[in-house]
């Protein structure tokens, strides 16, 4: 604990030590392009974002951390890791906030699966035609909803076009991995035909069972080694859209398809096939009205089906959810200084988790979701201050099926945050934050009592749950400008009612009866107070420019419960540094990830997870061919080959991250 309050020290002094270095990097220094954060009403870039802490993916270091799913792509940010189960599902967990607490947006509209109800399902959203990805957290958050206590993932792929094209332009990818044989070709395409703007994308996946450094279980050798049983992940996904464009503002829709099919590396050998077709319109009018600058809507409706399916192929249990989602929003024209976005958003969605075959326990039964919010935020300026604060009041109701005998369930929420900026001098700023959030127990959490094959757990809803309440509190400090940069970040998350998955150690068949030597583990869904309490710091060199680049950064957070020990799948201390060198046609980088053994364990979980050390590296050339720019790349993941299992994997005793990996590629723009 010494060493990991000492590393964490060290890596805010030395951010804090560049505010006199940065003084000899003046005459040198450059203006790194600023990137636009599309999921906030006022288009701020990501420097602005001190209040709601925001990153963005995009380029070349987009592609240079992209993986077989959204949270291995994530897993390296600032605060943020992943629940890694398997390749082929893998979501982000923010500062120990995972599930229903963490919203996955695409495009700004809800990705709509079942990814948030358990670790086993994949999030119907691709990261390798994503132009950018953004994390976001503080007062914007609440504009998506009660799932973003923990913060919101915005994938964005401009599906639907919102500028004309003078020529097509897009850019197309071939990778191949040599760990699990994965072969991944992904494109977009943009164009246009008079007023029309069009585009369209693509990915299709395949990669096998995936090498492992040592053994699938430390302590069990005779569960295999030197590769990850059923650990396959195969996607496609295609996607189109047009929108109809002019001086006022745009108006199109797109349709996407997602075709997963993903292995559960459990003794089990389960899989699990996923199909999800996605509809989607959005419409932006620029100064409909007198003081407002534009008012804007989006309406999404995803058909979406998994089953999981046993090692023979016959199919356990269908997972179903038929959901649409509206947004209505206006921006104002600054009022008394005062700048800012207010609407209402809808979600209407019929869900349930079902036996296959139509015989035995529902694991979850079919489930109508409704849900009417209005949202407010606002920023204005005070000399060197900036004030940002949001509002959101909520209307969510749960009603299962008659059949079942189990009751409705209404919930009245209500969210709010304030946050302070003050930039004491050009290029610094000191940040406050508070934040009250609630949401409502989700489906499974409600209703569940039924078999879950791919986490072979039994899982037992409480109809009586009571909504969860989130009070956050956060100090942020950090420089924006120069070549050398830094931003650190203190928070409490003290939650009430915190709603969370325990065993206790009871064995069952797949009708519920007690068996010793039952396949499914009980599982109870419980609520306890909590707290969550963590640090973050990040200092950075030229990380955009030509010539030497180098970075270092830290994170580590703590949950408890009340009375009850730790949170369970808690992420562990991390600490790392890059190195990058640009010129010319060359790139290359080289990123060393330290992570502690974590031993901070639920009262139910015995597993302590061994530290690791992840090196990565990275090479890549660009040329050009009739002006087209195709660059060749090369990256190596856990060149090392250590055995690395993450704290925040339900299956860390029996499925480390694959080892040794050597992608190789090219790529083009045009």
């Amino acid at each position: 604990m010494i060493a990991q309050r000492t590393l964490l020290a060290s890596a805010v002094l030395s951010a804090l030590a560049s505010l006199s270095a940065s003084a000899l990097a003046q005459s040198a220094e450059q203006t790194l392009p600023a990137v636009v954060v599309t999921s906030t009403p006022f288009g701020n870039d990501e420097n602005a974002q001190i209040m709601a802490p925001a990153k963005v993916l995009y380029g070349d270091e987009l592609r240079e951390k992209l993986g077989n799913s959204l949270g291995d792509t994530l897993s390296q940010e600032l605060g943020v890791s992943a629940s890694a189960f398997g390749a082929g599902a893998s979501r982000p967990i923010i500062r120990g906030m995972e599930g229903p607490r963490v919203k996955i947006l695409q495009n700004g509209m809800s990705v709509m699966d079942a990814s948030s109800l358990s670790n086993d399902h994949a999030v119907a959203g691709e990261a390798s035609t994503a132009q950018q990805i953004e994390i976001l957290r503080g007062p914007a958050a609440l504009l998506y909803g009660s799932g973003a206590i923990g913060g919101v993932v915005n994938i964005i792929n401009n599906r639907i076009p919102t500028v004309l094209n003078a020529k097509p332009t897009g850019d197309a990818e071939v990778r191949y991995g040599t760990a699990d044989q994965m072969k991944n070709m992904s494109f977009s395409i943009d164009g246009a035909a008079g007023d029309i703007g069009l585009h369209v994308d693509g990915n299709a996946r395949d990669a096998k069972d995936y090498k492992i450094p040592g053994n699938v279980s430390l302590s069990d050798p005779s569960l295999g080694s030197g590769k990850l049983p059923n650990s396959f992940a195969r996607s496609n996904s295609v996607g189109f859209g047009a929108s109809y464009i002019q001086s006022w503002g745009h108006i199109g829709a797109s349709v996407g398809v997602n075709d997963d099919r993903y292995g559960i590396p459990t003794a089990e050998r389960s899989f699990i096939t996923l199909k999800q077709n996605r509809y989607d319109i959005d419409g932006l009018i620029k100064e409909p009205f007198s003081n407002f600058e534009s008012f804007r809507f989006k309406i999404g409706h995803t058909d979406y089906k998994h089953t999981e399916n046993q090692a023979d192929g016959t199919p356990s249990t269908d997972f179903k959810n038929n959901a649409t989602e509206t947004r209505w929003e206006l921006t104002h024209k600054p009022i008394a200084g005062w700048r800012g976005s207010f609407g209402l958003q809808t979600e209407n969605s019929t869900f349930s988790a079902l036996a296959a075959d139509g015989s035995g326990p529902e694991t979850v039964p079919i489930t109508k979701s409704t849900s009417i919010a209005g949202f407010l935020l606002e920023e204005r300026d005070f000399g060197p201050f900036r004030v940002s604060a949001g509002a959101r009041i909520e209307s969510v109701k749960r009603k299962p099926d008659a059949t079942s005998g189990l009751v409705q369930r209404d919930f009245n929420l209500g969210s709010y945050s304030l946050g302070g900026l003050w930039t004491f001098t050009p290029g610094y700023g000191l940040g406050l934050t508070g934040s009250v959030a609630q949401r409502a127990p989700a489906i499974e959490e409600l209703y569940s009592n039924g078999p879950h094959e791919s986490t072979a757990t039994f899982d037992i809803g409480n109809a009586n749950l009571r909504k969860e309440t989130s009070h956050n509190i956060e100090l942020s400090l950090q420089k924006t400008e120069g070549l050398i940069r830094w931003k650190t970040n203190v928070f409490q998350n003290n939650v009430k009612n915190y709603v969370y998955g325990r065993t206790d150690g009871t064995r069952v068949d797949d009708t519920g009866a007690v068996d010793p030597t039952g396949e499914f583990m009980e599982r109870f869904w419980s609520q306890n107070d909590a707290v969550i309490r963590g640090i973050e710091a990040e200092v950075s060199y030229n990380l955009r420019g030509n010539g030497l680049s180098w970075r270092g950064f830290a994170d580590t957070s703590r949950g408890t419960l009340t009375g009850a020990g730790n949170l369970p799948l808690q992420p562990t201390t991390r600490f790392g540094a890059e190195i990058g060198y640009r010129e010319g046609n060359w790139r290359s980088g080289l990123k060393v990830l330290h992570a502690e053994k974590q031993d901070r364990l639920a009262s139910f979980e015995d597993f302590v997870t061994p530290s690791y050390t992840q090196v990565d590296a990275n090479l890549s050339y660009t040329q050009n061919y009739n002006a087209m720019p195709i660059t060749w790349f090369a990256i190596v993941k856990n060149l090392l080959n250590d055995d690395i299992r993450l704290s925040t994997s339900v299956l860390r005793e029996v499925a480390p991250l694959p080892g040794r990996n050597l992608i190789i590629g090219v790529r083009t723009s045009f």
